[in-house]
């Protein structure tokens, strides 16, 4: 989340140490600029189609309570799938 706006970012990688250094690096075309930026939520899933998955599932509740809930929570919750 960045400190300085409440803008989220959603992303997954399969190294979240080496993404948040590129992050703060500047190396992260998305957040590049932006202010400061905190992680304060993740998951871990097994595979690259799960977290991809979860990754689109959580984007399309970027506005919404679903995901407001998810952060107030700390802990997975369920979400109802994305079409498509």
């Amino acid at each position: 989340m960045n400190s300085s706006t409440g803008k989220r970012y959603i992303g997954s990688t399969n190294n979240l140490e080496r993404r948040i250094s590129e992050h703060k690096r500047g190396h992260t075309k998305s957040t590049n600029r932006k202010g400061i930026w905190e992680l304060i939520y993740f998951e871990k899933f097994n595979t690259n189609i799960e977290s991809k998955n979860r990754e689109k599932v959580l984007k399309s509740y970027k506005g919404g309570n679903a995901l407001k809930k998810l952060l107030i929570s700390g802990s997975m919750v369920e979400l109802p799938a994305v079409a498509g």
